[in-house]
C-alpha cells in the first residue's frame, strides 16, 4: 500500500511505535489481537487497528501539496477536510480557509471566488451541483481533490447499478457531507433514497410491500429521496450502498433485510432481477477498526477512550461499540482529562459535553480500553495515553514497557 508524505507532527514516540510494529509483525492483516501495555498500576488494551486510514493520509498529504504549491494565493477547503479538529485547526492556521460549514452553509459566498483562487475538495467528496459551479467559475474541481478512493469505489457501484435500472438505497445520515455527495453522484444514473438506519429501513421495506401508501413514504423520507421519486416504480428494483464510516453490520444488516423483502414481493428465483448485489463497498479501513473493536471489547477492563472529533461519523460508531459493554468515554484530546478525578467527555446520545467525577475507580491494577476514530492523528492518541498514565503512581517507564511488549509479542 502507498506510504504518503504526512507531516510529523502527526507521528508519535509511542502509538505509531506500536502500529508500525504490529503492521510489520502482521502484513496481512490477520490477527485482531489489541496490544497490551502493562504499566503496573494502569494497564492499556489497545485496538490492532485505529486512526489515520489510507483516505484520511491521502488528505492530508494533498491538503499540504496544495499549501505547498500554491504560496501568496487564496487557498480554500470547501469545508472541513476531515472530522478532526486538530487536523483542521492546523490546516486554518497554515492561511486555509472554510467555503462552508459542515452543514453546507455558505462561510464564503461563491462570487467573491476568482479563478485563481485554489479550493481543495474534502475527503468526503462533493456534490455535482458544487463541481459545476467551482467550474464556472474557472477553478478546477479535480487539482486538489482529497475525495476518498473508497467513497469513490462507492459512487461507481451506484452509477453501475444505476445504469441497469436499479433505485440506489444510501445506508447513511443524510446531512453528512459524505452520503450528500454519494446522494448527488448516483443522481446521474437512477433514483435513490437514503436511509439512517434499520428502523428506517423497515419502513421503507413496508412501501415496498404496500403496507405503507405514498403519502406515508413522502412524509417519512421528505428531504431523503431524489425529485420525482415515485415509491409505486422506483422500488422494484433496488441495490444498497453505504456511507463508507457507518457501522459495516448495520449496512450488511439493511441490505440483509430488504434483500428478504424483496425475496417476500418477488420470489427467490427472480431475486436477481430486483436485488443488487452491493458488499464491495464496505470500506475496509472501516471494518478493520470496528472489527478490531469488536475484538478489544473481549477484555474485562473498567473503562474505555475513544478519541477522535465529536462529528466524526466512524469515531461515534466505535463509542456505540463500547458503550455496549461497559462505561465509555468519547474525548477529542488530552485536555479533557482535566483531573486524575476529572474527565470532560461527549455524550452522543445528548450531543454535549458532560463532566464526570471521579472516572478512574480505586483499585491497584486499572484496565482501560484505548482506540480512535479514522481521523484521529496518532499524536493525539499519544498524548492521552501520557495524560492518562500521569493519573497513577508508581509505573514503569514508558520505554522499558515498550521494550518489553515486542520482546514478548
Amino acid at each position: 500500500m502507498k506510504k504518503f508524505e504526512v507531516p510529523d507532527f502527526y507521528r508519535s514516540p509511542i502509538i505509531s511505535r506500536i502500529k508500525d510494529y504490529r503492521k510489520n509483525e502482521d502484513p496481512r492483516k490477520k490477527n485482531f489481537i489489541p496490544t497490551i501495555l502493562d504499566f503496573g498500576s494502569v494497564r492499556f488494551f489497545i485496538a490492532r487497528h485505529f486512526g489515520f486510514c489510507y483516505g484520511v493520509e491521502n488528505a492530508i498529504e494533498i491538503a499540504y501539496k496544495a499549501i505547498e504549491e500554491n504560496s501568496g494565493k487564496r487557498i480554500f477547503l470547501l469545508s472541513e477536510m476531515i472530522h478532526n479538529p486538530e487536523v483542521n485547526n492546523n490546516l486554518l492556521k497554515s492561511g486555509v480557509k472554510f467555503l462552508m460549514d459542515t452543514s453546507g452553509n455558505h462561510l464564503v459566498n461563491w462570487n467573491e471566488l476568482k479563478s485563481d483562487d485554489i479550493v481543495i475538495i474534502p475527503a468526503f467528496g462533493t456534490t455535482l451541483e458544487i463541481e459545476k459551479k467551482m467550474n464556472e467559475i474557472g477553478i478546477d474541481p479535480y487539482r486538489y481533490n482529497t475525495t476518498c478512493p473508497f467513497v469513490e469505489k462507492v459512487w461507481n457501484r451506484s452509477s453501475q447499478i444505476g445504469e441497469k435500472n436499479y433505485t440506489v438505497i444510501i445506508h447513511g445520515k443524510h446531512h453528512h457531507e459524505e452520503t450528500r455527495a454519494t446522494f448527488s453522484h448516483s443522481l446521474r444514473s437512477s433514483p435513490a433514497i437514503i436511509v439512517r438506519d434499520l428502523n428506517e429501513a423497515k419502513v421503507l421495506a413496508g412501501t415496498i410491500l404496500g403496507e405503507k401508501n405514498k403519502e406515508e413514504f413522502y412524509k417519512f423520507f421528505e428531504g431523503k429521496y431524489s425529485p420525482g421519486f415515485d415509491p409505486g416504480k422506483d422500488l422494484q428494483k433496488i441495490g444498497v450502498v453505504n456511507q463508507t464510516t457507518m457501522l459495516a453490520t448495520e449496512t450488511q444488516a439493511i441490505a440483509d433485510y430488504l434483500k428478504q423483502t424483496m425475496i417476500r414481493k418477488y420470489d427467490k428465483e427472480n431475486i436477481n432481477m430486483h436485488f443488487a448485489d452491493t458488499r464491495d463497498t464496505l470500506c475496509y479501513a472501516t471494518y478493520d477498526n470496528q472489527q478490531a473493536t469488536i475484538e478489544l471489547l473481549k477484555q474485562d477492563a473498567d473503562f474505555a477512550v475513544v478519541v477522535g472529533g465529536y462529528n466524526s461519523s466512524n469515531t461515534g460508531h466505535l463509542v456505540e461499540l463500547c458503550e455496549e459493554k461497559l462505561t465509555t468515554y468519547f474525548i477529542s484530546d488530552d485536555e479533557k482529562i482535566v483531573s486524575p478525578s476529572e474527565i470532560r467527555h461527549y455524550d452522543i446520545h445528548f450531543k454535549k459535553e458532560i463532566l464526570t467525577n471521579n472516572f478512574i475507580p480505586g483499585k491497584d491494577v486499572v484496565d482501560i480500553i484505548l482506540t480512535s476514530g479514522a481521523s484521529c492523528p496518532d499524536a493525539v492518541l499519544d498524548r492521552v495515553l501520557q495524560k492518562l498514565l500521569s493519573c497513577f503512581e508508581n509505573t514503569a517507564a514508558i520505554e522499558t514497557v515498550l521494550s518489553k511488549f515486542m520482546a514478548e509479542a
